[in-house]
């Protein structure tokens, strides 16, 4: 046999053989830096199941967590910007969008205790990402955020405050918007306060061992709907 009519044989094998491979559903992350640091487990965990992407480093996000940039999709509000640009690439169609936002949205001055976001305003928000996403089909999961501990953020975090209250108020909001639309929920918050105590390593932050948990604990809630 001509080499020639060797690799058109190969080629054609190859093509047909890729053809009857299942594609993996893709996940993509939006989320804080709460999922930056949970989000190594979580991808290892999906391997074989799920393909695993996320909103990508850019700047200093890595090293300043409390500062969004990059990979840190910030307030709710960041997050909006963020998808009415990247929703208009049509290349840009995951079979699942896994977010979270609303530790950066509590945010409070110090000096005047204004919250950086709004209650009504993230309302809004949370109503906006999801009139985006669904226009163009893009299933939503969203994901409560985690825990804060006055005492452990404040004494450790001068620069601006959190308080559990406001993290309690703006979960449910979340709720309430979601609900009301049928979007899956992975209640994050409520199953890291059933890991016990002692689970920061500053004031909002969590060491490795919570990160795997909570890693797996996403990636058995996204097998099971995938």
């Amino acid at each position: 046999m001509k080499i020639s009519k060797l690799v058109g044989y190969l080629s054609i094998m190859v093509f047909v053989m890729g053809a009857g491979e299942p594609k993996l559903p893709q996940v993509f992350v939006i989320g804080d830096s709460i999922s930056m640091q949970y989000g190594p487990y979580l991808k290892q965990y999906l391997s074989g199941f799920c393909r695993y992407d996320r909103k990508r480093a850019e700047g200093s996000s890595a090293e300043d967590l409390d500062n969004p940039a990059g990979a840190n999709g910030g307030d709710s509000g960041m997050v909006l910007g963020y998808l009415r640009v990247k929703l208009d690439d049509p290349a840009f169609r995951p079979d699942v969008l896994l977010l979270n936002c609303g530790l950066h949205d509590i945010k409070t001055n110090v000096q005047t205790g204004e919250r950086q976001i709004s209650k009504e305003l993230y309302r809004q928000n949370l109503e906006e990402i999801y009139r985006l996403l669904a226009a163009k089909g893009i299933p939503l999961v969203w994901m409560r955020s985690t825990p804060v501990d006055d005492a452990q953020h404040n004494v450790n975090q001068k620069s601006f405050y959190r308080y559990a209250a406001d993290l309690a108020a703006y979960n449910a909001i979340a709720d309430e918007v979601f609900a009301s639309k049928g979007v899956p929920v992975i209640d994050l918050h409520q199953y890291t306060l059933n890991l016990g105590t002692n689970l920061y390593i500053d004031h909002v932050h969590f060491d490795e061992q919570t990160r795997m948990l909570q890693a797996a604990f996403i990636a058995g809630f996204l097998h099971a709907i995938l």
